[in-house]
């Protein structure tokens, strides 16, 4: 029978055809964040207790005022059950599954957020999937994302601020994230990247964007400036903060930065921002939202209009694709590849182990290891390596070797990341800084399988082929650092240790007795 059929009878019936639907979605729906509870309980956490995604405490309210809006259009269209949506209910799953196997909680959030617009569009069809397409895609921004930008954000920011503050005439010089002025040493940290503005700005810009304008071209100028402008905001901001330190005081310029940044300036920017867009809005205030009759004869959902299947059948497969993707990850998850009983850092040609004493307390963090090393080398000619080495059984959910705050740079310490160093074979190389002026670069390699490599992503990739092939394979992290001195470049002594230890990769299996 033929949606159009379908919906003749309902009306002569009487009965409206959206009841019962959003019945059967709104208990899907709980199902589902039952079925994803944890995701859904730890993405929460962040919206609440991390000041960088509290902005996400205001998406859910919104998601309804947009579905509000296009109420009186959306009665007009009639939802049925389209079983080829469950396609996009199986890649939430999927996706769900990768982020898990690689223990990227990012991903695995992602996909409990993205089974809910597929079990939408399953149970209710293309036409009121294509009625809600801005407000499921705008579910996105519940994902706290945005960490993932803070090194690259740190560097613009303070390539901005070194511009500024050389052409106020102030004397500068610049080592990655450190800025030596007159007034003092600033440190464009972490905290100072701007990304939490620069996401909140972009959430902002996507829901203007769709409810104040029409043409694409301008939703896209108006979303190219919400990114511009909170970056080149934040390198002036810092920038204000030298300016005032110079006069009074480094300790004064950065407790006003805290306050004038929290509650001022972006405002202001926001406010701009706005200000100068307003004008160029070409959405009327009573303009639809969406238009129901478009919609009906779109050529797309007409192609679309096979599918429908009994909603219990639709339900089922539904709950099947969840289930079966959860058992799959806990059967990945139960796979723990053997250890050893014990590991010992080994002797090393033309290197002699000596005592563990850094200038400035360093030790890397591997919580999730079974077992960790660390311990000292020096030369003849008195140049000295610290080595560090983990070993993991398995890479999931509180073990990961590239987990947040894991590896060279360990969180609350005196150290922070000061810029990339120099480019080494499959490896990450940083550069470190504390107490303004001791530096340390540190080297990290991770060993999986037959791959040396010293990015995350590459490491994630071979973490989700092991959990999809039901593999038991344990991850090596290896961490060669050494304290910057004028005596000898740390590049140099490090590439001398490897030279010693032979290659990389096999000189880390056979301290772990793996191969």
């Amino acid at each position: 029978m033929q949606p159009d059929r379908l919906q003749l009878t309902s009306a002569q019936a009487g009965v409206s055809p959206w009841r019962d639907a959003l019945v059967r979605l709104g208990c899907v729906w709980l199902a589902l964040i039952l079925a994803f509870a944890g995701d859904w309980l730890a993405m929460a956490r962040q919206w609440w207790d991390s000041s960088t995604y509290n902005h996400i405490l205001l998406v859910p309210p919104i998601l309804a005022w947009l579905v509000s809006l296009r109420l009186d259009e959306l009665r007009k269209l009639t939802p049925q059950t389209w079983t080829p949506g469950l396609l996009l209910v199986g890649g939430g799953v999927l996706l769900w599954d990768l982020g898990r196997f690689a223990g990227f909680n990012l991903v695995q959030q992602a996909g409990a957020v993205l089974v809910m617009p597929g079990s939408l569009l399953a149970l209710l069809g293309p036409r009121v999937a294509l009625g809600l397409l801005f407000p499921l895609c705008y579910m996105a921004f519940l994902v706290p994302f945005g960490d993932e930008l803070v090194h690259q954000l740190q560097m613009i920011t303070a390539a901005l601020t070194i511009a500024l503050v050389k052409i106020s005439g102030i004397p500068a010089v610049i080592d990655g994230v450190f800025i030596d002025t007159p007034a003092g040493l600033f440190e464009v940290a972490e905290a100072c990247s701007g990304v939490k503005f620069l996401i909140a700005m972009i959430a902002l810009g996507a829901l203007v964007a769709n409810v104040c304008f029409r043409s694409w071209k301008r939703r896209a100028l108006f979303m190219a400036l919400c990114v511009a402008a909170p970056i080149l905001a934040n390198g002036v901001r810092a920038w204000a903060t030298i300016l005032a330190a110079q006069y009074v005081g480094a300790e004064k310029a950065g407790g006003f930065d805290h306050i004038v940044y929290g509650w001022v300036f972006f405002a202001l920017v926001i406010a701009a921002v706005l200000g100068l867009s307003w004008r160029h809005f070409d959405r009327a205030v009573d303009d639809p939202m969406i238009d129901a009759a478009a919609i009906e004869q779109a050529r797309l959902p007409r192609l679309l209009n096979r599918g429908f299947v009994a909603a219990p059948l639709t339900i089922l497969l539904c709950g099947a694709l969840v289930l079966g993707g959860q058992a799959w990850a806990r059967t990945a998850e139960a796979l723990v590849a053997p250890m050893p009983k014990q590991i010992f850092l080994p002797e090393v040609p033309g290197w002699q182990r000596t005592d563990f004493a850094p200038a400035v307390p360093w030790q890397p963090r591997a919580a999730g290891a079974e077992h960790r090393l660390i311990g000292s080398y020096a030369d003849a000619q008195g140049r000295k390596v610290d080595v560090f080495l983990a070993l993991y059984p398995a890479q999931n959910e509180g073990r990961e070797a590239t987990g947040f705050g894991e590896g060279a740079l360990p969180e609350n310490s005196e150290w922070s990341w000061n810029s990339a160093g120099p480019q080494v074979a499959n490896a990450k190389s940083d550069l470190l800084r504390a107490r303004g002026s001791m530096e340390r670069l540190a080297e990290t390699y991770y060993r999986n399988g037959d791959l040396l490599t010293g990015s995350a992503l590459k490491l994630k990739l071979a973490t989700i082929a092991d959990r999809l092939l039901l593999r038991r394979e344990p991850t090596t992290m290896l961490i060669l650092s050494t304290e910057v001195t004028a005596d000898e470049d740390p590049a140099i002594t490090l590439d001398r240790f490897r030279q010693s230890t032979g290659p990389v990769g096999p000189w880390m299996d056979r301290i772990v007795a793996l191969r």
